[in-house]
């Protein structure tokens, strides 16, 4: 894929942070998109920006891709719809922060039907879209939580690494088959969105706490900025992009130590993570 210019694209998650940005990049580059969240209200806005930034025709739908029969329905919709459907982000994800033993299993059942089937539901029913459209992409949201494990983080280390095997799996079989489908699988590193603010946490957090550590420490960089480096990506039918220094930077220290990483995580983050509620 060379050019977004009348593209198909479907992003989920839409109605803010990286679903935003990304939107309104490939508005720029005359792409038709299909945006979808379950925040209507930010969804509507991220329509109006990406019909101002030059998009060639925008379709708004409130959808939570955890439910499989409704992404189905979307998907047939927007193909016909669409005609032609050439790239699906699957960008809808939320965040759990909590040690193992304290995460109860309602709030993990939520989490893995966002991050994880989201990401299968979009994938599955967009793909025999994306091959008959002859010049097709999938790009799947991981994190750099899908490289290397962080304490408190075990369900959205889960998520995050069950989506980078998956997706690292279905470009494997696109090539065996011949299919002209790129797979991008994204790991982003700390970027300014409001994924901690929306986050659920166990009941030993301190949720406020948990979402200004990573506002004020660990979010560096702008979703716009992600965004460039994301779409880049796309055109370039790169397997894997890591966004920003952290992502980059921890991914190489995982490689250099190996398993030992868990050890140096575990010290560190005993100095430096919240203190939780007495």
């Amino acid at each position: 894929m060379k050019s977004l210019n009348d593209k198909g694209v479907v992003i989920t998650g839409a109605g803010s942070g990286i679903g935003r940005a990304l939107a309104l990049n490939v508005a720029g580059k005359g792409a038709r998109l299909a945006l979808s969240d379950v925040n209507e209200a930010g969804l509507a806005e991220t329509a109006e920006l990406a019909r101002k930034a030059g998009a060639r025709k925008v379709r708004t739908d409130r959808l939570d891709v955890a439910d499989r029969a409704a992404f189905a329905s979307y998907a047939a919709e927007v193909a016909a719809d669409f005609g032609q459907v050439n790239v699906v982000v699957n960008n809808a994800g939320v965040a759990l922060s909590g040690d193992a033993i304290d995460l109860s299993y309602e709030d993990m059942d939520w989490i893995v039907g966002i991050n994880f089937w989201g990401v299968v539901h979009g994938t599955k029913e967009f793909l025999p879209h994306l091959v008959a459209s002859g010049d097709g992409h999938i790009v799947n949201m991981s994190s750099l939580f899908g490289l290397l494990a962080m304490p408190g983080q075990s369900a959205y280390n889960a998520t995050k690494f069950a989506v980078r095997g998956f997706s690292e799996a279905v470009r494997e079989e696109m090539l065996i088959a011949g299919h002209k489908v790129g797979v991008t699988v994204v790991h982003p590193g700390g970027i300014k969105t409001a994924i901690a603010r929306n986050a659920r946490v166990s009941d030993k957090e301190d949720k406020a706490e948990t979402a200004r550590f990573f506002d004020e420490k660990l979010a560096k960089m702008t979703p716009e900025r992600a965004a460039e480096i994301i779409v880049k990506a796309v055109l370039k039918n790169q397997a894997r992009v890591l966004v920003g220094m952290d992502a980059h930077a921890l991914h190489n220290f995982q490689k250099f130590t190996g398993s030992r990483y868990e050890d140096i995580v575990a010290k560190i983050s005993k100095r430096v993570l919240p203190t939780k509620p007495v």
